[in-house]
C-alpha cells in the first residue's frame, strides 16, 4: 500500500471506498473479480463483518463491507439471490464472496449462480479466486478506518482552531476567505446577495476567467440555507454567511472538488467567522466599498492588472462593460474644526448618495474612497455623446436636498478602456482641488478646460521654482504678513486693475483708496499700472490660494 505524501490532505471519516478495500495487498492476494456494481464501487466501508448465516437483518447496521465463505448459499448455489437480497437489505456497502471447496458443495454451480444473480442485482459484488485470511482483512481495513476517523478528528479540531485564531484577530474579510481557500485547495468567492463579489481567492491554480460574468452565473446558482451543492447549470458546493433569516451574503467554491465532505466543513466554518466579523462591527455596504477602493488602489499602480482580468473584476463588483468609462472625484471641503471621523461620516454619507444616483440613472461604476475626504469613481457610459448628460444628471442629483454643495467634482477625460479611466483619476484629482479653492462653483462638475490657469497652477504647486516665484512676487506684504494688503491686492486684481471699479464697489472711498494702493506699490516695489506685473501677482496669488 502506498503512503500518503505529505501534501496531500488528511483523510476524512467516510473516504475509504470499496474500490480502497480491493487494492490492499491481503485482498489483492485473492484475485479478487467484480461480478456486480463496479459503478458502486466507490460506496463508502464503514464496518466489515463476517457473516455465514442468512438471517443479516439484527447483524448489520448499514455501510459495511461483508465478507462470506459462502457457507449460506446451499447446494449448488440455490441460496445465493436470498443470501444477496438480504445483505442488500440490511443496508450493506458490498460483498466479498470466497467461495472454497468443501463436503458436499459444488463449487462451480454457486458460482455461476453468484455470476447470474450479482450480473442483475445492481449491488457490489466481488469474487475472490484464492484463499485470504478474512481475519487480516477485517484487522487491516479496521485499523485504516480508525486511522481515518483519528485523521478526521484532527483534521477538524485543527480547522476550528484556525478559524477560532482568525475570528481573536479580527482578521479581515479576505484574510478569511484566502485561508478558507488554502485549506481547500481550490477558488472560494464571497459575494453579497445582489451578486456581486465582495472578496475572493484564486487558489493555488489561477483561473483568469473565474470571476466571468459572475451575477450572470452566480444567478443561475440557487440559494440554499444550509452548507450544500445548490441547483442549476453550475452547482456549486456553498453555505450562507450570516444570522439566520438575515442572510447577507454566501461563500462558494465555483468548481468541482474530489470530496465535498472535506471542503463543506472548511467553508462553513469560514462562513461562521464571516458571519462573527460581521457581528462585531463590519457591515456588508463596508465589504463592498473595501473590495471596490482595493481593486482602484490596483488599476491606479504602474504594474496594474490586464484588461481582461480588469474587465471581469470590475465586472464582479458592479461595473458593466462598457463602451466609454470616465475618471471622477468628488473632493469634500473643509469645515473649520472638523475632526476626522467627521470627514469620515461625511465621505461614507455622500458615497452611500452617489451610489444611489448612479444606480436611480440606470448606470454602473466603480466608486469608494481614494484617501480621506476624496471619493473616485469610475463610471461607465453607453456612448461618448451621453458622458455630459450623464454627469450633468448625477452631480445635480446628488446635490438636490443640500442647503449648499460642500463638495467639488473633478472631471477627468474619458477613456475606451476601465484600465485608462482609472489612471485619469489623477487628472480629475487634480481638478476637484483646483475647484475647492473657487470662491463660487458656477458649474456641477469641471474639467481641467474649465479651471485654466487655476488647474495649470494646481498641477505645479509643488514646483519649488514656482514657490520661488511667488514668494519673490509678494515678499513685500508676506514678509512680515501684512492680511489688509493681501486683501486689497486680491480684490484690485479681480476688478482687472481697474481703480474706479474697485472705489465703486464701496470697499474705500477713492482717496483713501488711491493713498492704500500707493503704499501697496512701495511694499511690492512695482507699478501697478503695468500689466505684467499685475500678471505676475495674479499668478503668486493663485499659487498661494492653492497651497493654503
Amino acid at each position: 500500500m502506498s503512503e500518503v505524501t505529505s501534501h496531500q490532505k488528511p483523510a476524512v471519516a467516510g473516504t475509504l471506498s470499496i474500490a480502497r478495500v480491493l487494492e490492499l495487498p491481503v485482498v489483492a492476494a485473492g484475485e479478487p473479480e467484480v461480478l456486480g456494481g463496479k459503478d458502486l464501487l466507490g460506496n463508502p466501508v464503514r464496518w466489515v463483518h463476517v457473516a455465514e448465516t442468512p438471517d443479516l437483518a439484527e447483524l448489520l447496521s448499514g455501510g459495511e463491507l461483508v465478507l462470506t465463505t459462502g457457507m449460506a448459499f446451499g447446494e449448488a448455489g440455490a441460496g445465493v439471490a436470498g443470501f444477496l437480497a438480504q445483505v442488500r437489505a440490511a443496508g450493506a456497502a458490498g460483498l466479498i464472496v470466497e467461495l472454497v471447496p468443501g463436503a458436499g458443495r459444488e463449487l462451480d454451480a454457486s458460482i455461476a449462480a453468484l455470476r447470474r444473480v450479482a450480473g442483475r442485482e445492481g449491488f457490489p459484488v466481488v469474487l475472490l479466486h484464492r484463499r485470504v485470511r478474512f481475519v487480516e482483512i477485517t484487522e487491516v481495513v479496521h485499523r485504516m478506518l480508525v486511522s481515518d476517523q483519528l485523521a478526521a478528528l484532527e483534521r477538524s479540531r485543527m480547522i476550528h482552531e484556525v478559524f477560532t485564531a482568525l475570528s481573536l484577530q479580527n482578521a479581515t474579510e479576505e484574510g478569511i476567505v484566502a485561508r478558507a481557500a488554502e485549506l481547500i485547495g481550490a477558488p472560494v468567492v464571497l459575494e453579497d446577495v445582489a451578486h456581486l463579489v465582495l472578496g475572493f481567492d484564486a487558489g493555488p491554480n489561477p483561473d483568469a476567467g473565474l470571476l466571468a460574468h459572475w451575477p450572470e452565473r452566480s444567478r443561475r446558482v440557487g440559494y440554499l440555507e444550509t452548507t450544500g451543492r445548490g441547483a442549476g447549470e453550475e452547482s456549486w458546493l456553498q453555505t450562507p454567511v450570516g444570522i439566520q433569516g438575515q442572510r447577507w451574503g454566501r461563500l462558494v467554491v465555483p468548481g468541482g472538488l474530489e470530496a465535498d465532505g472535506d471542503a463543506a466543513m472548511v467553508l462553513e466554518r469560514a462562513g461562521q467567522t464571516l458571519s462573527i466579523a460581521r457581528l462585531a462591527g463590519r457591515d456588508q455596504k463596508e465589504l463592498l466599498h473595501q473590495a471596490r477602493a482595493g481593486l482602484l488602489h490596483e488599476l491606479r499602480q504602474q504594474h496594474a492588472l490586464g484588461e481582461g482580468e480588469v474587465l471581469i473584476r470590475a465586472g464582479a463588483l458592479g461595473l458593466a462593460e462598457s463602451p466609454h468609462y470616465v475618471p471622477v472625484v468628488f473632493r469634500l471641503d473643509e469645515r473649520p474644526g472638523q475632526t476626522p471621523t467627521g470627514v469620515q461620516l461625511r465621505e461614507r454619507a455622500l458615497l452611500d448618495a452617489l451610489n444611489a444616483v448612479v444606480e436611480s440613472a440606470r448606470a454602473t461604476a466603480l466608486a469608494a474612497s481614494l484617501q480621506s475626504g476624496q471619493i473616485g469613481m469610475v463610471l461607465g457610459v453607453g456612448a461618448k455623446q451621453l458622458e455630459e448628460p450623464l454627469l450633468e444628471r448625477i452631480c445635480r442629483q446628488l446635490a438636490q436636498g443640500q442647503d449648499a454643495v460642500d463638495w467639488s467634482a473633478g472631471v477627468g477625460r474619458g477613456r475606451k478602456s476601465v484600465k485608462d479611466a482609472a489612471h485619469g483619476l489623477e487628472e480629475a484629482v487634480q481638478v476637484a482641488e483646483t475647484v475647492a479653492t473657487f470662491d463660487t462653483r458656477a458649474r456641477p462638475f469641471y474639467r481641467f478646460a474649465d479651471v485654466r490657469l487655476r488647474g495649470l497652477l494646481a498641477l505645479m504647486h509643488e514646483d519649488t521654482r514656482l514657490k520661488s516665484f511667488a514668494e519673490a512676487e509678494l515678499a513685500g506684504i508676506l514678509d512680515p504678513l501684512d492680511e489688509p494688503a493681501l486683501e486689497l491686492l486680491g480684490l484690485y486684481l479681480k476688478h482687472g486693475g481697474n481703480k474706479s471699479a474697485l472705489a465703486r464697489t464701496g470697499f474705500l472711498s477713492r482717496p483713501a483708496l488711491y493713498a492704500r494702493l500707493e503704499k501697496l506699490e512701495d511694499k511690492l516695489g512695482v507699478s501697478l499700472d503695468d500689466a505684467e506685473s499685475r500678471t505676475s501677482l495674479h499668478v503668486a496669488l493663485l499659487w498661494r490660494g492653492l497651497i493654503r
